[in-house]
């Protein structure tokens, strides 16, 4: 009996054991064969966009933009170009809203460039004060209006090369003033502009001059005005630096940024900056156009922060 039992054991199969976790590794590595991998490295890779697909995205950007922000404009008042350019230049490192509460008191005083260019400095610096760095921007104000009643008859000039000869004026102020003062395109290449047409991927270009022309070329050059003001305006209000509000977003399917900000669209509503739901914006007088689209005037003591 005992024997029988020998050889039945002799007989049965040897008893399979369950694998170790590192010999089952071991085999799925094997397994994962190397011409896979590199299919699914290839599928994880976006495609690029072509040139054709980029044009139609910002082009359809700029109309939805245009949509939500119908009175888009300059929000720097002025009555004539004289005044634009000088506001202009007074803005930079300030808020437009601020410049508009200080312009008026200087207009009031030295209305000509011929008046602005005979001023004391000290009693200009004064008058502008509130605009931060008022030292260095009433030597740039005082030098053109010099420049404009020694050298242009105290007219504004109308071209982009007389413009920039200007003491404080560059590319940007210039096309400030072509644009809004004279109906000349240009674009404007301020922060807000260079940081949303990045975020956007219109072009990767860091120097305003190389992402004027850029952009430029993305567009008709009759848009060109109107497409700075759209985009400057949503750098503004809803496209902030440090943390976009996503979640209200009339762009959101078009950006490949989206998703750095807020989505939630409830919190994403509090992060808007000077609109809430579409106003007001920094003017004090603002054009007829920009009231019948439904803007409204800023608060006369300003209740907007700069964006």
């Amino acid at each position: 009996m005992p024997a029988k039992k020998k050889a039945a054991t002799e007989k049965a199969p040897p008893k399979k054991t369950a694998p170790t976790k590192a010999a089952t590794e071991k085999a799925a590595s094997k397994k994962a064969a190397a011409p896979k991998k590199a299919v699914a490295s290839k599928k994880a890779v976006a495609k690029p966009e072509s040139r054709t697909a980029l044009v139609r995205r910002a082009r359809r950007i700029n109309r939805e933009l245009a949509e939500t922000y119908p009175y888009a404009h300059p929000e720097l008042d002025f009555e004539n170009p004289f005044q634009l350019l000088v506001a202009t230049v007074m803005s930079a490192q300030t808020n437009d809203l601020r410049v508009n509460q200080t312009t008026p008191g200087l207009f009031a005083k030295y209305p000509t460039p011929e008046d602005l260019a005979a001023a004391v400095p000290e009693e200009v610096e004064e008058l502008i004060r509130p605009t931060g760095f008022f030292r260095a921007k009433t030597r740039s104000i005082m030098g053109l209006a010099k420049a404009l009643s020694e050298e242009f008859g105290g007219e504004v000039p109308g071209r982009l090369e007389d413009l920039v000869k200007l003491p404080g004026v560059g590319r940007k102020t210039a096309f400030v003033v072509l644009g809004n003062a004279f109906g000349r395109p240009g674009i404007t290449v301020d922060t807000h502009f260079g940081r949303l047409v990045r975020r956007w991927k219109w072009t990767e270009e860091t120097d305003p001059d190389k992402v004027e022309k850029a952009v430029g070329e993305l567009f008709p050059k009759s848009d060109w005005t109107q497409l700075s003001h759209n985009v400057i305006f949503h750098g503004r209000r809803m496209c902030h630096a440090r943390k976009p509000a996503c979640g209200v977003c009339p762009i959101a399917p078009l950006c490949p940024a989206y998703g750095e900000g807020e989505t939630d669209p409830e919190k994403a509503k509090k992060l808007l900056k000077y609109e809430k739901g579409g106003f007001p914006g920094q003017r004090l007088n603002p054009p007829q156009g920009y009231l019948d689209a439904g803007g409204i005037a800023a608060p006369p003591l300003g209740g907007a922060t700069s964006g």
